[in-house]
């Protein structure tokens, strides 16, 4: 890496730009690929470079160009992935002014025209270099009709002419053009590169700036080199002395990362006063809201992703307490805690980017969050409900006794008297409790004269589940307001009588009684509906043709029926309708 030397003041990432493939950091497998390919004189026509922001497609761009073009000190060597960088042809591409190296912004120059430039240009060889080199950076910025008029050359460019392309949108680029390109993809620096990449430029600048501080510049750059070095040239900027971890998160408005995993603890913990009061610390210290739930929804990232790999915990950006403490807090919290902190965490950042106040927004968020987080798991529901008894049913008549019909000496289940001697009967009794309670027993079984009408009960409250059973399984034996008989079909469920009752005293508020026979069962509901459609099936499986078809295939269902005169209704409908009288078209 050249330590350039200006008159004027440079910005880090200028002034430390590779200039050799030995310079790059964290590409390796890229500059294998293209050293092998130097050395063995197999160099294609056309490059393209891809990666996100600042790591080094330009870069590598021009050092392609210095490699193709180099003459060595001695002014008689060929292509090279070591260029010299002190001969002319290395010195002018450096300085970007060599006559037969073209950088194009395809961003700013995006039409047919500007290609045509290019294409009326390549038949003209090289002025002094070996190669005409042409340095297309943003490449997907081209339009369509562009790509098009690029394609006929780039396939087959003249043999002095060599293009290199740069995107951080590979997806946008046509396949056509894709396929006459030798593609590398540019990977993020990994931390350790980072780090080391920050401290060597610290170093040459002379500048002190503490470990963890490196550490939040490298997690802040996102594996951007560009916008480390940006980031490291601001922080040896902002005074004399050590660059701590303090001023870094000063400058960059991010919160202390033990302070965050506090303020994790607490909504994890329930805590929304806990909470609260921490996010109005850090936020009266500087920090930004939206970088605080930033901070929520990396950490819960982290943890989720040490619960699954622990070995993820070994991560250099980060602390050795801070490492205890993200593996203790993976051990403690479920997985299912995490993904919903991770959900709600989204949402709330989508909310704080959207209000008008983002701290009123990341307080709210916070509020959910703690009033969430000891909310018991689906699974723990459904067990608690399957083992949490019916409550009791609502009671017809005083202390739990069904209500007597007609006076009788029906008993309670755990009464051992008739009810007739708990309460006055009579002519004189109508003001007593008992005969009260029969007779709005007997008012509200009035509604329910006929089976239908329970049916129709069953539906208005829409319990699919029961009306299907009781229309399909259920044959009625004997029917009387408040009693049921009947014979279950064999595919009835067990527990249908059980569950009828239920529902019919929880429905009317009277004790029904449901009971099971063996004989005296008519025909299902359905078997009352669907009798029309068997018989045409019945007569219709007696046709000859379809005799032979169930022969052939036993398996065959009949799927529907169509008679003369639902063809003749449907004919009916699908006419044109008569017109009464013609139309003349030279009236």
């Amino acid at each position: 890496m050249t330590d350039k030397t200006d008159t004027g003041y440079q910005v880090l990432a200028r002034k430390y730009r590779p200039d050799t493939f030995a310079d790059l950091v964290g590409q390796d497998a890229m500059v294998r690929t293209l050293k092998n390919a130097f050395e063995a004189d197999r160099i294609a026509q056309a490059f393209i470079l891809t990666g996100i922001r600042g790591t080094g497609k330009t870069s590598t761009a021009r050092i392609i160009a210095k490699g193709m073009n180099c003459v060595g000190t001695d002014g008689k060597g060929g292509p090279t992935t070591e260029p010299c960088g002190s001969c002319e042809h290395c010195v002018a591409i450096s300085e970007g002014r060599h006559v037969d190296v073209m950088e194009m912004d395809a961003a700013s120059r995006t039409g047919v025209n500007d290609i045509r430039e290019i294409i009326d240009s390549v038949h003209y060889r090289a002025a002094s270099a070996r190669y005409k080199i042409y340095i297309i950076d943003e490449v997907h910025m081209l339009s369509t009709s562009a790509f098009n008029a690029l394609l006929k050359t780039l396939e087959e460019p003249p043999a002095h002419v060599k293009f290199v392309f740069a995107t951080t949108e590979i997806r946008k680029v046509p396949v056509t053009v894709l396929s006459r390109c030798q593609r590398f993809d540019l990977r993020r620096i990994e931390p350790e590169d980072m780090i080391a990449l920050l401290q060597k430029i610290a170093k040459a600048e002379g500048g002190q700036i503490a470990d963890d501080a490196l550490a939040l510049i490298t997690r802040a750059a996102e594996g951007s080199a560009r916008d480390a070095t940006s980031l490291l040239d601001q922080a040896l900027g902002n005074g004399a002395g050590e660059t701590t971890a303090d001023m870094i998160r000063a400058m960059l408005g991010l919160a202390d990362r033990g302070r965050v995993m506090d303020l994790f603890e607490l909504v994890m913990k329930g805590d929304a006063a806990g909470a609260l009061n921490e996010l109005g610390s850090q936020y009266a210290d500087g920090a930004d809201p939206m970088a605080v739930l930033r901070d929520l929804a990396e950490l819960t990232h982290w943890i989720s992703v040490i619960k699954i790999t622990p070995e993820a915990v070994e991560d250099p950006t980060v602390s050795p307490d801070e490492r205890e403490r993200g593996r203790d807090l993976a051990d403690k919290l479920p997985m299912r805690a995490m993904t919903r902190m991770w959900q709600m965490l989204l949402k709330a950042l989508e909310e704080v980017a959207l209000a008008p106040n983002a701290m009123m927004a990341a307080e709210m968020a916070l509020i959910r969050l703690t009033h969430v987080a000891d909310l018991p798991a689906p699974e723990e529901l459904v067990r608690k409900l399957q083992n949490t008894p019916p409550p009791p049913a609502a009671p017809a008549g005083g202390g739990g006794s069904p209500a007597p019909q007609g006076g009788g000496t029906t008993t309670s289940a755990g009464a051992s008297q008739p009810v007739h001697q708990t309460a006055p009967t009579g002519p004189t009794a109508h003001g007593g409790a008992a005969t009260a309670l029969a007779l709005d027993s007997e008012t509200a079984l009035t509604r329910y004269v006929t089976f239908e009408s329970v049916v129709a009960l069953i539906r208005d409250h829409r319990d699919v589940k029961l009306l299907v059973e009781v229309e399909s399984t259920l044959r009625l034996a004997r029917y009387s307001p408040g009693r049921i008989e009947f014979v279950p079909t064999e595919n009835a469920p067990n527990d249908l009588a059980t569950r009828l009752a239920q529902r019919l005293q929880l429905w009317t508020g009277v004790r029904w009684g449901i009971t099971l026979v063996n004989e005296g069962g008519g025909q299902t509901i359905a078997e009352v509906r669907d009798a029309e459609r068997l018989a045409q099936e019945a007569v219709a499986r007696e046709h000859p043709m379809v005799k032979a078809v169930f022969d052939a295939f036993p398996q065959s269902k009949i799927s529907a029926i169509r008679t003369p005169k639902d063809i003749e209704a449907e004919a009916l409908v699908e006419a044109l309708p008569e017109v009464e009288d013609e139309w003349d078209p030279f009236e």
